[in-house]
């Protein structure tokens, strides 16, 4: 089985098709972890970036974040902390500490990050995937 990161750009693919490209891809991903096919590997802080987005973007109440939560927890990725050296190297080039973390972890773990962002697929090279270049 492939082990990948996914970053937030992805990830809230799964949770609202409103608003967002590339969703087939995104929940092709799903389909595949779902079915025990792919396996999926997080920092902690992608769940801070999903419940931010849905606040800020979708307007979301608390009892909406509260059952997202629970179906993201659910989900049981598995949760890694990259290096802070590494994450600061990945900062140093030009990425947020946020972003710099999603590569750090793939790094880390001898993987790649699947992604939406364009300023990590620009950044990161070998690590990166683009979702968009992804068949559903």
């Amino acid at each position: 089985m492939r082990e990948v990161v996914l970053d937030a750009s992805v990830l809230v693919k799964w949770i609202t098709e409103v608003g967002e490209a590339n969703v087939p891809a995104a929940r092709a991903l799903r389909v595949q972890y779902r079915r025990g096919e792919l396996g999926v590997v997080v920092p902690y802080l992608v769940f801070l970036e999903i419940v931010n987005v849905a606040v800020r973007r979708w307007g979301w109440s608390a009892d909406q974040l509260s059952g997202m939560v629970r179906v993201l927890l659910e989900a049981r990725f598995g949760i890694g902390q990259p290096p802070l050296e590494r994450v600061a190297h990945w900062a140093g080039r030009g990425l947020t500490a946020y972003d710099a973390c999603y590569v750090a972890l793939a790094e880390d773990r001898r993987t790649v990050v699947i992604t939406a962002d364009d300023r990590i697929l620009a950044v990161a090279g070998e690590l990166a995937e683009p979702l968009s270049g992804r068949t559903a």
